[in-house]
């Protein structure tokens, strides 16, 4: 009797040292698709959302913190995305709600219907003291609803997109970005009205051609990076500090031939009209691609959207996508060659052209200092040698317009063309070549006004589990639309009233240079690059995604629609 008495005791013992250990409270778990509609084919984000309850933790262990996916033909999960924890001992720990991520890739032979995906979500809580009770996992069947994979697209949704591009490229001609260089063009075009319409029709394909063979050369680059598996959007080349570099001396000594501090004559060409005409066809070529090259930073109405479209699809659609976009930015010059009498609308030439095309040289120096600045949040004072090497060039442009001019002899022209090549080429290795690793100069990352604070997919999530709207403005400092609809919507004393009376949370996140994360939630939002503003509102799931221009309206009528 003594013995049953006391395996009684010690069963009850051990008992209560287990009940010490057992799960003292339990997470709150919510599972969500994003899209919740996808595409067969397109890879979609699975999301899974753990809330700790409070004076509990959970320590980055892979083991017993993940989520998995019930074998499903057709349906693959890739390696899961952890965001940044708290280190603490030398570990990394999550504290209230956290977000954990990954791609789900469908197969593109699944056909359209709804499928019960079962999602296990596992975990372990700690407390205070760093006692760990054992695992835990909670089991979540969503019926994910498939739609029609990229095959069908091609067919049936490709069009839409096909628009969207060549309006957005059409929009392009009025960005800030490429307007100077267009009247440049323009101006061009007045002077060769005098001569066959011919000559007109044939300066407008060349011009139309730089357009395209830019498009197309972008196109390449970005099916080239992501082959490599690069994130990519639209105006990535801007966020290499060596490409501003390039881009803004270019735009600089073509400034400077609008003053005529140099004039470019081709060799070997006896007369005038004859240096005029084959001058002018280079000329319309080579100002097309700097017209693509310049509109990289404006993403325009609709642009957004198709260039979205395109960065997810394969390397045809892109190449399709990007050949529209550049019709539509040579649209203008393209009716211009087919119906020359539309030429009848500019005004005749006179000394106004002149003072026109040094109005133009302003508007390129105002680019050229419009990318100094973005050169300034990438290598910050590393931007003197840029100004030096700038001077140099001044230098080199002067030489060659005081002793090459027109009237100077072959050779002539030739040798002073070869030194001040060599004085700009040597003058920028000089000055250049100093810069280390062109990292960036601003360790304080973004720049942030009153009531704005610096975007993280964990604050989007802790104030979403707060019941707070949020607000996501995704910038660069070389994108002109953002700076336009900063000035014009989010710094309107109205529209910060509205955000101020909605407690709304207002993050920005700057994609000056490369930033993966911000790739990604671009991506996430359909977009193909900066600008992107989306809001989430308390109660839904999905964000409202504004388009690339911004108004008062929409922003306060959506606030006030989701209060």
């Amino acid at each position: 009797m003594k013995r049953l008495l006391l395996v009684f005791l010690l069963f009850n013992a051990a008992f209560a040292a287990l009940g010490q250990f057992g799960p003292p409270a339990e997470a709150e778990i919510e599972v969500a698709i994003v899209p919740e509609h996808p595409q067969a084919g397109s890879p979609v984000s699975i999301e899974v959302t753990y809330t700790f309850p409070e004076d509990y933790h959970q320590t980055l262990q892979e083991d017993f913190f993940y989520f998995e996916l019930e074998n499903l033909p057709g349906f693959r999960l890739m390696p899961i995305e952890y965001p940044e924890g708290v280190p603490e001992d030398g570990l990394v720990n999550y504290y209230g709600t956290v977000i954990l991520g990954a791609v789900l890739e469908i197969d593109e032979t699944i056909g359209p219907g709804t499928y019960p995906v079962t999602v296990r979500a596992h975990y372990q809580l700690c407390d205070e003291n760093g006692t760990c009770f054992f695992p835990q996992e909670a089991e979540f069947t969503l019926d994910v609803t498939v739609t029609e994979g990229v095959k069908s697209i091609l067919f049936l949704g490709l069009l839409q997109f096909i628009l969207f591009a060549f309006i957005g490229g059409v929009i392009l001609n009025i960005m800030p970005c490429v307007l100077p260089l267009l009247s440049v063009r323009a101006l061009s075009l007045v002077r060769e009205s005098h001569n066959e319409k011919r000559r007109i029709f044939f300066s407008s394909m060349f011009y139309t051609g730089g357009i395209i063979t830019a498009f197309l050369t972008l196109a390449a680059l970005v099916v080239a990076l992501k082959a490599s598996g690069e994130l990519v959007g639209w105006g990535f080349q801007f966020q290499n500090p060596g490409f501003v570099i390039a881009l803004t001396a270019v735009i600089y000594v073509f400034a400077l031939a609008m003053f005529d501090v140099y004039i470019i004559t081709a060799p070997g060409m006896t007369g005038a009209a004859k240096a005029s005409g084959r001058g002018g066809y280079l000329g319309s070529f080579l100002t097309g691609v700097f017209a693509v090259i310049v509109a990289t930073p404006c993403t325009a109405p609709f642009l957004g959207t198709a260039l979205g479209f395109a960065f997810s699809q394969p390397p045809f659609i892109i190449f399709l996508i990007f050949f529209f976009i550049g019709l539509g930015l040579a649209l203008p010059f393209i009716l211009l060659g087919i119906w020359p009498s539309l030429m009848k609308h500019i005004p005749k030439p006179g000394n106004w052209m002149n003072i026109f095309k040094e109005v133009m040289g302003f508007l390129l120096i105002a680019t050229a200092i419009y990318l100094v600045n973005t050169l300034i949040r990438q290598i910050g004072a590393d931007i003197i040698r840029v100004l030096m090497f700038l001077g140099i060039l001044t230098f080199s442009a002067w030489l060659y317009g005081r002793f090459a001019r027109p009237g100077a002899s072959r050779r002539r022209r030739l040798l002073v063309l070869i030194t001040a090549a060599a004085i700009s080429i040597f003058g920028g290795f000089a000055t250049l070549s100093s810069l280390n690793d062109l990292s960036p100069g601003i360790e304080t990352g973004t720049e942030l006004k009153k009531g704005w604070e610096e975007f993280s997919p964990e604050l989007v999530s802790q104030y979403r589990s707060e019941g707070y709207p949020v607000f996501i403005d995704f910038y660069a400092e070389w994108c002109t639309n953002c700076k336009v609809n900063e000035a014009r919507v989010l710094t309107d004393r109205e529209v910060l009233k509205v955000f101020q009376e909605k407690n709304t949370k207002l993050l920005k996140g700057d994609f000056t240079l490369n930033d993966p994360v911000i790739a990604e939630w671009i991506r996430k939002f359909g977009k193909g690059g900066v600008p992107v503003y989306a809001l989430y509102l308390p109660g839904r799931k999905e964000p409202i995604v504004f388009p690339e221009l911004l108004t008062k309206t929409m922003v306060i009528g959506a606030l006030l629609d989701g209060s």
